[in-house]
C-alpha cells in the first residue's frame, strides 16, 4: 500500500490506536478504498432526504462544539461530488454560528435514525451567505447501524425564535437529568491541525453514540463516562482525542426539542477492571465538562418512541459493572 495514501487516510492518532487494536495493517490496507475524497451519490441522495444534519466545528480559542442543524428535506443538497450545500444556519448563541467562514473545518453527520443509516463527511467551508452555507468535500464515508435507537422524526412547527442560554461551567439540574436518561448523543472532535488543506486527515469529525438509556455515567461535580463498543474500528472519534484531549457533545431531548451542548475534557482508558466490569465494553471514555449551554425546545422536530438497537442486548449496565 502506497505509504502516501495510507498517511493522507488517517492521521497519527488513528494508526496509533488501530495497532494498539492490533489491526493496524488491516486499516492500511482498508482505509484508502472505504474514505473517499468525494461523495458517492448513494450519500449524495441520502443527506438530501435528510430533516437535520449534526454538524462539528471549532470555535475561536479552536475547542470543538456539536450542533444540530434542521429544516425540511432538501435543505442539504450535493451539487457535485466535491461539494455539499446546505440551507439553514444554526441558533443564535450556538458556536457553529461564529465557526461558519470560508475556510473552516466541518464535519458533518447525516443520520437517519428510524432507518439505521448514518454516513461523514469531513470537509472545509467554502462560502457562506444569508440563506446557509457550502462544503468543500476532504473525506466522505459510511458507518455501520449499530447502537442507533431507531425513533422516526416530525416536524412540529416553522421557524421558531429561540436561541441559546448563556454558558455556564457546570451542569444544572436540568442538564444532569438529560446526560442520566440519555441512549444516544453526539461528539465532535478534532486533529490539532485541523484545517490543514494539505492533510485531509486533519480535520474535524462528528459522530454518534448510543446506548441503554443510562450508559452516560454522571458523577461528581460533571464527570462523564462512557462504554465505547465495538464498532468499524476507523478510530476517528479516540484517535482525535488521543492527540486533542478535547471534545464538544450534543444531547437531544427527543421529546421536547431540548438540546444540549457541552464542551469537554476527554480521555480514553483502554483496558482494567473499569473495562472489564461493564459487559461488552473494549474502553470507556472519560469526560470532564468545562462548559454548557442549553437551548430549550430548540429543535424543530420531535420523535416516535424509540426502538433500541438489537446490538445493546450484548452490552451491560453501569448498576451491573458496579
Amino acid at each position: 500500500m502506497n505509504a502516501v495514501a495510507v498517511a493522507g487516510t488517517w492521521h497519527e492518532g488513528e494508526r496509533a490506536l488501530q495497532s494498539l487494536a492490533g489491526i493496524g495493517e488491516r486499516m492500511a490496507e482498508i482505509g484508502p478504498r472505504v474514505i473517499r475524497d468525494h461523495m458517492p451519490d448513494q450519500h449524495r441522495s441520502f443527506f438530501a432526504q435528510l430533516p437535520f444534519l449534526i454538524a462539528g466545528s471549532l470555535d475561536a480559542e479552536g475547542r470543538p462544539w456539536a450542533s444540530v442543524l434542521a429544516a425540511p428535506p432538501g435543505f442539504a443538497r450535493s451539487p457535485d461530488a466535491q461539494h455539499l450545500r446546505i440551507d439553514a444556519l444554526p441558533l443564535r448563541g450556538d458556536p457553529l454560528g461564529a465557526a461558519l467562514m470560508p475556510g473552516a473545518p466541518i464535519g458533518l453527520l447525516g443520520i437517519e435514525p428510524h432507518t439505521r443509516r448514518r454516513n461523514r463527511m469531513n470537509g472545509v467551508v467554502e462560502a457562506v451567505d444569508a440563506e446557509g452555507f457550502s462544503v468543500s468535500v476532504h473525506q466522505s464515508f459510511g458507518n455501520c447501524p449499530k447502537y442507533i435507537q431507531a425513533r422516526e422524526p416530525m416536524f412540529v412547527g416553522g421557524a421558531q425564535d429561540v436561541q441559546v442560554l448563556p454558558r455556564t461551567d457546570r451542569l444544572d439540574a436540568k442538564a444532569r437529568r438529560m446526560v442520566r436518561a440519555a441512549d444516544t448523543f453526539f461528539i465532535a472532535t478534532a486533529h490539532p491541525s485541523a484545517g490543514d488543506a494539505n492533510a485531509p486527515a486533519h480535520g474535524v469529525d462528528v459522530s454518534h453514540r448510543g446506548g441503554r438509556p443510562g450508559f452516560v455515567q454522571l458523577s461528581g461535580e460533571g464527570t462523564l463516562t462512557v462504554p465505547d463498543f465495538v464498532g468499524n474500528a476507523f478510530f476517528n472519534t479516540l484517535g482525535n482525542i488521543a492527540v486533542n484531549p478535547v471534545a464538544g457533545l450534543l444531547f437531544i431531548d427527543f421529546e421536547s426539542g431540548d438540546l444540549l451542548q457541552l464542551f469537554v475534557k476527554a480521555d480514553v482508558i483502554w483496558d482494567g477492571p473499569e473495562v472489564d466490569a461493564f459487559a461488552g465494553a473494549e474502553r470507556l471514555l472519560r469526560m470532564e465538562v468545562v462548559s454548557m449551554q442549553h437551548a430549550p425546545a430548540a429543535l424543530p422536530l420531535r420523535f416516535g418512541p424509540a426502538a433500541l438497537s438489537p446490538y445493546l442486548e450484548a452490552t451491560g449496565r453501569w448498576s451491573e459493572a458496579a
